[in-house]
């Protein structure tokens, strides 16, 4: 799976797509772009005199986790572009940020800025060339009055009290980004003029419906995970090519069919009971359905593209259809995750020619949930290049692997960090395999593996 894809799917969980770094760990000094820098035979301590640092063509100043209540003691370069004052205790604005007349990203993130406190922002007209305003994670409980920054691009309003979208329409037409996630949201109101609106956050809200998205005719990124949604509306959208709706109350795949463009789709932690409206997102690369009601896997044959699929926590009890049910993504498909599926929970046999032909595609991952005390497992694979299997097994575990003409990595993950292969069974039967390899993982010694 692909690290971006990943960083998505454990990101919207919460409903939010983490597009802002989290705060670093503090910073010993500010950290500046564009300054002037000492010369190297300029000694403090040689000449015993203080030296003054030109800070007037700095550009750039990081002042991340410095835990001040108050810049007072702080000097602020005439021609700042860029100041970050993410995790901090500042409760009010310092008027000299008025006066940074050059300023085009500004973000107070993670400190205790409420409405009162933001409020002179709204007057300082010196600071109309802002583009990116961020005012995640602090006390606000209302929209602030923007109106003045005709040039905003992203406007971060994340983890705070808000109760409405009110006074987003004084927000300008140009807003590229806009990210009010975790919020007490019930409504996407005045916000329809956003045309120019390309990623558009409203994960862990109060919203029950999907409205009001028509005019987004620019949206490549929609993050609704953590509401109460029960049914999937784009309102006529087809550009969108991510999209969030975990953790709501869908029962039902319908409503995706007529946008294209989609490139990943996240679902997970629903009550969907089956895969539908698929066929026609050709472009699909990502798919994550698990923790649903799934009982089979169906409608993604056309999906050529398609690299991840999730699957696990669902009510799957065959595995028979999946050959046909990836057939049409043999070339793309890398990684499969099935773990806590009826199917693999008891006595799982792959014989034959049934299930082997299932993933018979070169470089792929097929991962197996945990194989629980007792269980026996045998598997088959037929003429598998470079195929990978991830097994997680307990304590008991009895695993046969048999590979025909196949050059295989196998992987073994233990259920609990520090557990050793004792009471694990394996054999692993070679006819024709070019290579076999066992691959330690957490386990304190290595796994016993035999050839009859």
């Amino acid at each position: 799976m692909n690290e971006q894809a990943q960083q998505n799917r454990r990101t919207t969980v919460d409903g939010t797509s983490s597009n802002f770094r989290s705060p670093p760990p503090s910073h010993p000094t500010p950290k500046m772009q564009n300054q002037t820098e000492l010369p190297p035979e300029a000694n403090p301590d040689e000449h015993d005199q203080a030296m003054e640092i030109d800070l007037s063509s700095t550009t750039t100043l990081d002042l991340t986790s410095f835990q001040l209540h108050d810049l007072e003691s702080v000097e602020l370069p005439p021609n700042l572009t860029e100041l970050d004052l993410t995790a901090n205790r500042l409760s009010k604005l310092d008027p000299r940020i008025a006066n940074l007349i050059n300023l085009r990203k500004l973000s107070f993130r993670q400190n205790l800025i409420d409405d009162a406190a933001i409020e002179p922002i709204s007057h300082w007209d010196s600071l109309s060339g802002i583009e990116e305003l961020v005012l995640r994670d602090n006390k606000l409980m209302k929209i602030p009055d923007v109106s003045l920054f005709k040039k905003l691009l992203v406007f971060d309003v994340s983890f705070n009290e808000i109760t409405s979208l009110h006074g987003m329409s004084k927000v300008f037409s140009t807003l590229k980004e806009l990210y009010v996630s975790k919020n007490e949201v019930t409504m996407t109101e005045e916000i329809d003029h956003l045309h120019e609106l390309q990623i558009l956050e409203l994960g862990s809200n109060r919203l029950r419906v999907m409205e009001n998205l028509q005019n987004f005719i620019n949206l490549q990124e929609l993050w609704l995970g953590r509401n109460q949604i029960k049914v999937i509306n784009l309102c006529g959208l087809n550009c969108i090519k991510k999209i969030s709706l975990q953790s709501n109350r869908l029962t039902s795949m319908t409503g995706l069919e007529e946008c294209v463009a989609l490139e990943e789709i996240y679902l997970s932690h629903n009550g969907i009971a089956k895969m539908e409206g698929l066929s026609t997102l050709v472009n699909l690369r990502v798919l994550d359905v698990s923790s649903n009601k799934l009982t089979s896997v169906n409608d993604i044959q056309n999906l050529t593209r398609l690299e991840d699929l999730w699957l696990n926590d669902n009510q799957i009890e065959s595995l028979e259809n999946i050959a046909e049910a990836v057939s049409g993504s043999r070339e793309k498909l890398t990684t499969i995750y099935l773990e806590n599926n009826p199917c693999l929970t008891e006595s799982t046999f792959f014989t034959g020619n049934r299930v082997p032909k299932a993933f018979p595609y070169s470089g792929r991952v097929m991962k197996l949930g945990l194989l629980n005390h007792g269980t026996l497992i045998k598997i088959v694979l037929l003429y598998s290049n470079r195929f990978s299997l991830l097994l997680s097994y307990s304590f008991g575990a009895s695993i046969s692997l048999f590979f025909v003409g196949s050059s295989v990595s196998i992987a073994f993950e233990s259920d609990y960090i520090g557990t050793t292969a004792k009471g694990v069974a394996v054999r692993v039967f070679l006819e024709g395999a070019r290579a076999v390899k066992a691959l330690k993982s957490s386990a304190s010694s290595p796994l016993p593996l035999s050839a009859p």
